[in-house]
């Protein structure tokens, strides 16, 4: 196949509607706008939203209430046993290292460690938080915790 034998697929190019072509062609005289009104102008019609002078739906329902969710900090959350499980005793664990094993993901969000699970062995833990009970689970286990 050659650049000059391409060719569209059959449909997909069609003709223009051709309005105001006189009465046999179907779309004549009033070029299918009906007849008269606002929506038969030139350029005519009205604005997204306009509900014929009623109280459109945007003003008529109700706008209240505050969230503080918009303000929340979202961590990626990695619990006590996935690190246990994955690192040798007396390793340093940082966000790297987390990342190394797919335990966090790439976008740099803030690292939270949490307490599901046990911890056996002594590590060295750095991360953005840690509940209370990851911290009390690392530190009985002989590890180091460090918030960076």
């Amino acid at each position: 196949m050659s650049l000059h034998e391409l060719r569209p697929a059959p449909g997909a190019k069609t003709k223009g509607k051709r309005l105001g072509q006189g009465i046999g062609s179907g779309t004549g005289k009033t070029a299918g706008k009906g007849n008269k009104g606002q929506k038969a102008r030139s350029g005519g019609g009205v604005r997204p939203g306009f509900e014929g002078g009623q109280m459109p739906m945007m003003r008529r329902i109700p706008k209240r209430g505050f969230n503080n969710a918009r303000f929340a900090k979202v961590y990626q959350i990695v619990n006590v046993e996935d690190i246990a499980s994955r690192f040798e005793a007396g390793a340093t664990v940082g966000y790297e290292e987390l990342h190394a094993v797919r335990l966090v993901q790439k976008d740099r969000l803030p690292v939270k460690v949490l307490a599901n699970g046990e911890m056996d062995k002594p590590l060295t833990v750095r991360a953005n938080a840690f509940s209370a009970g990851a911290k009390a689970k690392i530190e009985a286990a002989g590890g180091k915790v460090e918030v960076v």
